[in-house]
């Protein structure tokens, strides 16, 4: 099964499939991971409310999921 995340992925679930996007996180700038939020918010609404557009989402989104493959 291959795993892949998604902008739609909540926060916490994404850091329980690949605790190495913490990291990822961290570098865009979603240092709320710790948040009680992180739990309900997905990866897409979090970005957004630390001003990333599209294009950093999707960068993002394509590191961590290069982590999720090793």
């Amino acid at each position: 099964m291959t795993i892949k995340i998604t902008k739609q992925t909540l926060i916490g679930e994404a850091l329980k499939l690949c605790p190495e996007s913490a990291e990822i996180m961290f570098d865009y700038g979603l240092h709320c991971i710790g948040c009680c939020g992180a739990t309900m918010e997905s990866i897409e609404d979090g970005a957004r409310a630390h001003g990333l557009g599209d294009k950093e989402i999707k960068e993002m989104l394509t590191k961590i999921n290069k982590k999720v493959k090793k």
